[in-house]
């Protein structure tokens, strides 16, 4: 195994920080042209890993509703459909 390859995935707060510190450095100007198209790739594959998260997370929410007795119940979460 390549010590890439053992490297734990970054955390939702972990990739959000390194977002956002790639995002001070391409507004900076002070990167040159190599230097700020690896930062952009760094930024995708933080996107990509928070998309990810979120993803799942979405997945495992659940939705707490009232019935017409007044109890509640447990509901899979569905997103709407937007028109």
């Amino acid at each position: 195994m390549t010590d890439k390859s053992r490297k734990k995935a970054p955390t939702f707060e972990q990739a959000m920080e390194e977002l956002e510190l790639i995002v001070e450095e391409l507004e900076s100007g002070d990167l040159t042209l190599d230097k700020s198209l690896e930062r952009y790739e760094r930024g995708v594959k933080a996107v990509r890993r928070c998309r990810e998260i979120l993803d799942e997370a979405e997945k495992k929410l659940k939705v707490l509703l009232k019935d017409e007795r007044g109890e509640f119940r447990e509901e899979e979460f569905e997103e709407e459909e937007s028109q």
